[in-house]
């Protein structure tokens, strides 16, 4: 009952008051120690508690320009061309960003109110531009991890858009300080997603220890403990075998399919490692004969949905054979039921069903519903 009530004033508070959303954070996890120019300002802290964080000043923007051009005089354009030197976009960028000037809290919160509760793009376009700053800043952080800065520029502009999508003007926080954890989420993201032409971590706990291994390895070494697979798995909260398949994973560099085995021989001739994989997939009887499986059962399911009607007719057509079936608790509101008596509704149709693809394939009909 009090699960009830409260869900009811949730959705009463939020037809009031649209702007009242959740102040929604990202995980953000570490980026390895080796791959950051800073590591304290790099380092994201664990406890959830967001630190306050503030758009890059012109200064600061100075500062960056002269380390990507690395103190050095523009290299001069190839010959036949008009331009004086080498185009560097992101030096245009940054050109570009300090068009933008900062806000000040009380236009930063203004602007957010106008937003969230009058829907005004306008207004979250000036939130978004004032912030391109705080976007270069960080992503900058992170430039000895991924050499192309402009990459991680774009996937940061991604991270603020979407912070100022999901900020509550009324939590009190600036939004460059709420904005810092989801540009930092989207930049270290795609740092994962290309660190490699094979995705090598695709889970929390192989993302986690992508971003922490060699960083809790030196942390062990300099406390005098050994860095042991087991050691690491305990510090990090994961279990041993993962750790040593990311360190496998890590440290192994990305294979081509292509590649001949060994060496010497011709070329032309040589077995490639797309030789030595198993193919799987049945012969020319085994696909004909699954294709015609396929439309005798097609056609079984049609003479059976034709002998529905009422609710059974709906749950067989709009969820058990529609591309994209509705749930159940859809097909209780638009039947005026609960979703349990929908649920029975749709057991006892699939009980039907069954007992006619038994009685019409024999004993085919567990290949049909996906048993052994």
């Amino acid at each position: 009952m009090d699960k009830s009530k409260s869900k009811s004033t949730e959705v009463d508070a939020e037809q009031r008051l649209p702007a009242k959303r959740e102040q929604a954070v990202p995980a953000v996890v570490d980026v390895d120690a080796d791959e950051t120019d800073d590591d304290d300002d790099a380092d994201s802290s664990d406890d959830g508690v967001l630190s306050d964080v503030s758009p890059a000043t012109d200064e600061e923007l100075d500062q960056i320009a002269a380390s990507l051009a690395g103190a050095k005089l523009p290299r001069s354009a190839p010959e036949g061309t008009r331009a004086l030197a080498v185009r560097d976009p992101m030096a245009a960028y940054m050109s570009e960003v300090r068009r933008y000037p900062l806000l000040t809290r009380e236009e930063e919160h203004d602007l957010a109110v106008e937003w969230v509760e009058n829907g005004n793009k306008e207004a979250a376009k000036r939130l978004v531009t004032s912030n391109l700053r705080l976007v270069v800043k960080i992503a900058n952080e992170y430039r000895r991890g991924y050499q192309n800065l402009l990459d991680l520029v774009q996937e940061g502009n991604v991270g603020l858009m979407k912070a100022v999508q999901k900020f509550d003007p009324y939590r009190g926080v600036k939004l460059s300080t709420y904005s810092g954890w989801w540009i930092r989420a989207y930049v270290l993201k795609h740092i994962l997603n290309n660190w490699r032409l094979v995705k090598i971590g695709t889970t929390q706990n192989q993302r986690k220890l992508f971003f922490n291994l060699r960083k809790q390895r030196d942390a062990l070494i300099r406390a005098g403990v050994d860095p042991t697979a087991e050691n690491i798995a305990k510090e990090l909260d994961v279990s041993t075998e993962e750790v040593v398949e990311m360190q496998k994973r890590m440290a192994a560099p990305d294979a081509s399919l292509n590649a001949p085995l060994g060496s010497g021989g011709d070329e032309g001739n040589a077995r490639t490692r797309m030789d030595t994989l198993e193919d799987d997939a049945g012969g020319p009887e085994d696909q004909v004969s699954g294709d015609q499986f396929k439309r005798l059962l097609h056609d079984k399911l049609r003479t059976f949905g034709a002998t529905l009607s009422g609710r059974e007719a709906e749950i067989f057509t709009d969820r058990l054979v529609a591309d994209e079936p509705v749930t159940l608790q859809d097909l209780g509101e638009r039947w005026g039921v609960s979703r349990e008596r929908a649920r029975q509704v749709e057991k006892r149709m699939v009980l039907r069903l069954r007992e006619f693809l038994q009685e019409e394939l024999g004993d085919a009909v567990q290949i049909a519903l996906g048993q052994d």
